[in-house]
């Protein structure tokens, strides 16, 4: 039976960023993971591999729609499917790989399989019980369904079966108009696929400012994407090699049925903790599932944490590895800090969708004077050289003092450009804080500091 200061289950970015910070803390660390290979959901079958038949396929659209403008001409590419699987597979090694090197770098050493806790300082990993003092759950989360729904990863696929799929196929109807459902069906769309999104809300993106909720459907509908809005998927007929989604509009209750060759659900996570004998150990759990924690990230059974997607707030990688740093630092008897009104959210479509902070609508409904600035990338040279004029920057500020409240950027490197954003809302900055810094010439940032400028005297460049 091993000792240690710390066991943490899970590898994903909460987990491994956690058992980096512990160890650099100087505990005795010891991680669980039951996968092949490190880096979680994130990592293999997640943000990564997903990113990079994003780029690839955004490589393909440019070629088709903007090379020859530019004086490169010849003949588009053609698709190598198998050969684009093996640069996503390939990317997928070389980020796992970096895992298991930082965790040997770190001397953490990994516990193959998969982890259970029977008792208040022991995990059981396969037959091997070992000790810690402190345990820290960051399990993460897997694909929820929807009931009359039955997924097989091969017609009916969730995020996992979409990266992995046999063939482009003709027709692929997704199932939800979130993150993951407009990411994959842009890949798909892009690669020549009839894309259908079918989504029960009346707009997509749930929880996004609504202007660029509305911006970003229309901008969608031009590249290809098609939506079917405020309707509700009763079942899906699959055989082995189509499927029948059968969905009710809300509006008039009426039924209609579209064909697919692939049908992907993408309504959203669920925590996955199952195996963990969390009932047995009387931890709390809250309504929707989720690991109930103190501001500590400790669940109510002393010695026991929760990180990342198991626990409450938005399902993001970024957001568990800050609080599996914050977490690593309270129980090595430091503080730990994760600023929860500062937490990016990104789509990584073209154009790139970013936010921050508060939303117009949200401000309105807490009764916030608020003023917005605004400027469009119609107006930023880089962008229009770049056929990237679509969308615009938004910052909303404190009608009285000015202060930062939020951000939305829908347009070209949205999610890098969203972050000097966080970095003055940390500070506390204004929105003349931000229009009075210099930025260079020619870039898309400058598109930020004009909406700051937006917020007072009015923009430069519109």
């Amino acid at each position: 039976m091993a000792s240690y200061d710390v066991i943490i289950i899970g590898s994903g970015p909460g987990g491994y960023v956690c058992a980096i910070r512990c160890a650099q803390r100087g505990l005795k660390t010891a991680i669980v993971e039951g996968r092949e290979t490190l880096g979680g959901t994130c990592l293999n079958v997640g943000c990564i591999p997903s990113k990079a038949l994003l780029h690839a396929s955004h490589m393909l659209h440019e070629a088709e729609h903007n090379f020859a403008a530019m004086g490169l001409k010849g003949k588009s590419p053609s698709v190598d499917w198998k050969q684009m699987l093996a640069y996503k597979d390939d990317t997928i090694g070389q980020n796992t790989k970096g895992v298991e090197f930082l965790m040997k770098k770190n001397k953490i050493d990994w516990l193959k399989g998969w982890g259970s806790i029977p008792a208040v300082g022991q995990v059981k990993v396969g037959e091997d019980v070992h000790e810690a003092k402190s345990i820290i759950i960051a399990s993460g989360s897997e694909p929820s369904s929807l009931p009359g729904v039955e997924v097989d990863e091969k017609v009916v696929v969730t995020s996992t079966g979409a990266l992995e799929l046999g063939k482009v196929p003709k027709k692929m109807v997704v199932i939800g108009a979130g993150v993951i459902g407009l990411e994959l069906g842009s890949v798909y769309s892009r690669l020549g696929a009839e894309v259908e999104v079918i989504e029960f809300l009346d707009a997509i993106t749930p929880g996004m400012d609504a202007e660029v909720q509305r911006t970003f459907q229309r901008l969608l509908a031009k590249q290809g994407l098609s939506f079917t809005m405020g309707a509700a998927v009763q079942k899906v007929d699959a055989t082995k090699t189509k499927a029948k989604v059968t969905y009710k509009l809300r509006k008039d209750d009426s039924e209609h049925v579209v064909d697919a060759d692939i049908v992907l659900v993408a309504t959203g996570r669920k925590p996955y903790t199952e195996g963990l004998g969390l009932d047995a150990l009387g931890i709390a759990m809250t309504k929707r599932g989720q690991i109930a924690v103190d501001a500590h990230w400790q669940t109510n059974v002393p010695g026991i944490y929760a990180i990342g997607d198991v626990i409450e707030g938005p399902m993001l990688a970024h957001k568990a590895e800050d609080e599996g740093m914050a977490a690593a630092d309270h129980i090595a008897g430091k503080h730990g800090h994760v600023n929860y009104d500062v937490i990016p959210g990104v789509i990584y479509t073209h154009p790139e969708v970013a936010n921050v902070g508060a939303t117009e609508q949200g401000l309105k409904e807490a009764g916030t004077k608020y003023k917005v600035g605004k400027f469009s990338f119609m107006g930023n040279g880089r962008a229009k050289a770049n056929f990237a004029g679509d969308g615009f920057v938004k910052i909303l500020a404190d009608a009285d003092t000015d202060r930062i409240l939020g951000a939305h950027i829908i347009g070209p490197a949205a999610g890098d450009l969203i972050h000097e954003i966080c970095v003055s809302m940390e500070f506390g900055a204004s929105a003349e804080d931000l229009a009075l810094t210099c930025h260079a010439h020619p870039t898309y940032s400058e598109a930020v500091r004009e909406a700051a400028l937006a917020c007072g005297l009015g923009p430069i460049h519109s």
